[in-house]
């Protein structure tokens, strides 16, 4: 079994346990979920560079993807939904307009060309422990 195919799987009996929307059509395009207050898979997760890695918003808040800008590898890029270049200026734009938004069942995809540990949030459900990470491998 391939990858997103395991993890979209797994994520379907995540996502129904945690009492938001269950599988979609369509959840093998994704590597990640957003429940209402968490990114799903939680752990185990290990792209490799090179390798696109798409978020999904498979519940019906919005969300959005932002790098804490020092919990990336030194001379990777900077990522966050809404194209943003600064983790201060995607919790700006949030907090104006709602700038950055991943409404429910729309993706978010980021290439990761540096190996390392990638450490992320969602800006409107990160004081509820909305965080993620990964490792990018070889």
């Amino acid at each position: 079994m391939d990858r997103r195919a395991f993890l979209a799987a797994s994520t379907g009996v995540a996502v129904g346990l945690a009492g938001c929307l269950g599988a979609a059509e369509g959840e093998s395009d994704y590597d990640i979920g957003m429940s209402a207050s968490a990114f799903l898979p939680e752990d185990d997760f290990e792209p490799r560079v090179g390798e696109p890695v798409v978020w999904r918003n498979t519940g019906m808040r919005a969300h959005t993807v932002t790098a804490y800008g020092s919990g990336i590898p030194d001379d990777a890029a900077f990522f966050a939904s809404g194209g943003f270049e600064t983790t201060a200026e995607a919790r700006r734009a949030w907090n104006r307009n709602g700038g950055g938004a991943i409404n429910g069942g729309e993706t978010y995809e980021h290439t990761f060309e540096v190996p390392g540990t990638y450490n992320y949030f969602c800006i409107p459900h990160e004081p509820g422990g909305m965080v993620g990470s990964f490792e990018v491998v070889e």
